[in-house]
């Protein structure tokens, strides 16, 4: 099991890395106009890479993995959901700079997180990557939350307008969901969902940078 998730960390980390290498050289070659077409450059490269982090959940399931599954499971579905359902769907929101800024944060954490994963899984503890790994989350978290926040709110016009995955029911049942309200209530559970999120960071970052902790790894 531990040799499937090396290979596992190891593939998310090929492609996250690719991604974020990608968007760097962009942005150096062709300055802010390399940001209106980041979901079309490296959009297919980060539908896979999310479409596969949903073994994570199946892992925890398993028992292989033991990290929490609640916090886990909010994480990775707050990114299908806004990846699949709120930006895929809409290309007019494809071209907005929120999209850059939240494709740059989602990357910037998941090379950190599975390059740790990878050298933990093999018994190696690097001090300075365990702390980036555990401190930087915190700090970054927060901002992609506002980042997808940003995004839900930029896309409610098309919904709106274009009545996307909005459904009326005919006669006799007289039922009908408007999607943007729908939106509007998951903009309230991403924000409690932050809540439950940040305290499972803060207890992971105590569990791994404590004194007693550090010095295990050490030896």
């Amino acid at each position: 099991m531990n040799t499937y998730l090396f290979a596992y960390d190891l593939i998310q980390f090929c492609g996250h890395s690719w991604i974020f290498t990608n968007m760097i050289i962009r942005f150096m070659s062709f300055g802010k106009d390399s940001l209106a077409d980041t979901f079309y450059s490296i959009g297919l490269v980060m539908r896979l890479c999310q479409l596969l982090s949903v073994l994570e959940i199946l892992h925890i399931l398993a028992g292989i993995d033991k990290s929490r599954l609640f916090p886990r499971f909010l994480q990775i579905t707050e990114r299908i959901i806004v990846l699949f359902v709120v930006i895929n769907s809409q290309e007019e929101v494809q071209g907005k700079y929120v999209v850059c800024v939240l494709f740059f944060l989602w990357n910037l954490l998941d090379v950190v997180r599975y390059t740790y994963n990878m050298l933990a899984r093999t018994g190696i503890y690097y001090l300075p990557l365990t702390w980036l790994n555990f401190s930087l989350c915190i700090l970054l978290y927060p901002l992609s939350v506002l980042a997808k926040a940003f995004a839900i709110c930029v896309s409610l016009p098309y919904f709106e307008s274009f009545g996307t995955y909005s459904i009326k029911l005919p006669f006799p049942f007289a039922f009908s969901i408007y999607f943007p309200y729908v939106l509007k209530v998951y903009l309230l559970v991403l924000f409690i969902g932050m809540y439950f999120i940040i305290q499972n960071l803060f207890s992971e970052r105590k569990a791994h940078l404590g004194a007693g902790n550090i010095k295990k790894k050490r030896n």
